[in-house]
Parts: C-alpha cells; structure tokens; sequence
C-alpha cells in the first residue's frame, strides 16, 4: 500500500469513496447501520491515524488535511464524515496528553476515538460538566449522563469529561474504556438525519478508572477543550458542513441538467430562474468555503484572529448549508423527495451541524462577545 501523504491525499480519498464509501451510503442512511466498511476502508489506508505523528506510527498529518478528509468524506457519506471529525477531535487530546499505548493504537487503526462531553444538564454548555468523579481505593469512580455521544457504542475509548476530582475549576478528562463496567449506551440512534453514526446518551454509574486514565491536569479540563479540542472540532464540523454543500451543488446541477421538458425540448437548467438557484447555492457553498480557508490559515499560522475566525466558521457554514440545501430541494423539485437523487440524505444530515454543541446561536454570542471585547466566560 502506497503511503497517503498531503500530495496524493485527494486522489486515495476520491478512490475510497468511489469503492467503499458512496456506494455504501444509502444503506447506511436507510438502516441507521454504521459505516464500517467505509471505516475499514479508511483504516485500511492509514487514515483513521491521519493526525496520529509520525513517531508513533501515525501519517503525522495536520488539521488542515483532516479537513480535506472530513470535507471530501461528506460529499458522499455524512454518518462516515461526523465519526471521523468526533475521532480526529478525540485523537487531538490523546496526541497532546495520552500515553505512548494509546497513541500507538490510534494511528495503527485499532483505537477508534470520540468526545463525551455533552451532558443531560448543562446541554450545549459542553464545557461545564455535572458528572462527578471521586476516588475509590486505588483508583476513581465516575457517574454522569452524558446526552449525545458519537460512535457511543463503536468507539474503543471515551475522552471522558467530569468535574474535577479535588482542584479548583470547570472539569477533568479521563480515557474511559467503552466497555468499561457501569457505562450503558442508551441506543441504538433513530434521528433525522447522521442515521449511521451511533450517537446515542451514555451513562456511567460507578465506573471505575485507574488515576493514570486522567488526562491533563486536574481541573485543567476547560483548557483542554478550549485550546485543544474547540479549534480542531469547530474546523472539522465546518469541513462536514461544506462537503455537504458540494455535494449539494454538484447533484443540484447534474439533475437540472439531465431532466427536461419533453413539450418544449428544453432542460431544467435551461430556464434562468433554476439556473439562478444553482447560482445562489454555489455562490453560498464558496462563501462558506473561502470561511473554512481562512481559518485553516489563521488557526494553522497563529494569527491573532484565529480563535474568532474559529467560531465564525461553524456557524456561518452550519447557517448556510441549511440554506444551501434548501435551495437545492426546491431547485429539484418533487424529485428531490426521492431517495435515489441523493439531496434529501444531506438535507437532513446538514441540519445536525447546528444543533452540535456549540450550537449554532451560542456560537452567536461567543462572537458578539469577542466582537464588542468581552469574557467569553
């Protein structure tokens, strides 16, 4: 197997999702089932250890090329798409504080990754957990209820948050086990739209970790999630949003070309009020593209604007895919309903993005209060 580096990234992903990941897709919509062919296919390439370094066997590749993949991988498959944006997020803090094992495990494929981190309480406030940790002999007991967890019943190992166990501050980060004694996965997932990427509520009740499963600091969790994991999934999330739209565009167009007005001889695309459409949803998609550029730019470079740039990019791409493929059921018309045109399964999956934590509208007052020079917090 050919070595996936920057150079050749595009053409391993268009090859991955022509075989495997595509024309897996609709089943994996109409079932609910996850992907795994299309994760053993991606595995198979070295790409579940994309963003894993080199030194623990990993591609040692950067945020900027697991936006290409998130990005391409939703063009045809959003389930595939989100479980790999919640892994690379996962692997993010496992490559900054876990153990050599552990990060070996992920870049060979064997560990697939998640964040649990949304709980039943402090909802999208994802930062502030009300799980508990406490010790326990020679090691600490976690409860909590955690709301939506990707890949809840597939993932090898939860980044796990709680609050803290004795420091002063908003949480702690464990590596919990997914099989670990007390957790239950309440699923399986029966939503809208992402049917096939296991995100169900887990609950911990007495589950028991050595002290060495904490991540970091004690206490030192918020950090974490701000500096480590906010601007990774913020990035990825935005990359699910805008292959979405491609796609969108790109089916949009296709069929406005190929369907035609028998008693005129003309097609869809001939009329200017459907080639206006296209024309909206494209000028959106690139919109929301040139965003996701310049915050790849901004984050990958540290440039002062980087955390702004960081909360705009989610929002403003999460807002406009839903435009997008609005513009695109209607462009298509009744045909849009129907399952072998392709555009309904990203409009319902283009919705998840906003209601992601952070949603949509507390993106909007995180922005505002950066904007007029105020505490995020």
């Amino acid at each position: 197997m050919t070595s996936v580096t920057s150079a050749n990234l595009g053409d391993t992903l268009d090859r991955l999702s022509h075989d495997t990941i595509a024309p897996a897709a609709p089943e994996v919509d109409k079932t609910g089932a996850f992907p795994d062919r299309a994760l053993d296919a991606l595995r198979g390439a070295g790409l579940l250890g994309a963003t894993s370094s080199q030194d623990v066997g990993g591609l040692g590749l950067g945020l900027r090329e697991a936006s290409t993949i998130v990005r391409r991988v939703a063009r045809d498959c959003g389930s595939t798409a989100m479980v790999l944006c919640m892994h690379y997020s996962g692997v993010s803090v496992l490559e900054a504080l876990g153990d050599k094992e552990t990060r070996r495990a992920v870049a060979s494929g064997r560990h697939l990754s998640t964040l649990a981190f949304s709980e039943v309480g402090s909802r999208s406030h994802f930062w502030a957990p009300l799980g508990t940790a406490a010790r326990h002999g020679s090691g600490v007991v976690l409860n909590g209820r955690k709301s939506w967890v990707t890949s809840a019943s597939k993932a090898t190992a939860y980044v796990w948050s709680s609050k803290p166990l004795a420091a002063e501050g908003f949480s702690t980060l464990w590596l919990v086990p997914a099989n670990a004694p007390g957790l239950s996965v309440r699923g399986p997932f029966d939503g809208l739209g992402l049917r096939g990427n296991d995100s169900s509520p887990v609950g911990a009740e007495n589950v028991k970790v050595p002290e060495s499963a904490m991540l970091g600091e004690d206490g030192r969790g918020f950090d974490v999630m701000m500096g480590t994991v906010l601007p990774v999934f913020q990035v990825l999330n935005t990359s699910f949003s805008v292959g979405a739209m491609e796609s969108a565009v790109e089916r949009t167009a296709a069929h406005a070309s190929g369907q035609r007005y028998g008693h005129i001889d003309a097609s869809l695309a001939d009329l200017p009020t459907i080639r206006s459409q296209v024309a909206r949803m494209r000028i959106k998609t690139d919109a929301a593209a040139a965003l996701l550029d310049d915050t790849l730019a901004a984050a990958t470079s540290g440039r002062a604007d980087a955390m702004l740039r960081v909360l705009e990019c989610k929002a403003m791409a999460g807002e406009t895919a839903n435009e997008v493929l609005d513009l695109a059921m209607r462009t298509c018309g009744g045909q849009a309903f129907r399952k072998e045109v392709g555009v309904e399964r990203l409009f319902r999956d283009a919705r998840a993005a906003g209601v992601m934590a952070p949603t949509i509208d507390l993106l909007y007052d995180f922005i505002g209060k950066a904007v007029c020079g105020l505490p995020l917090f």
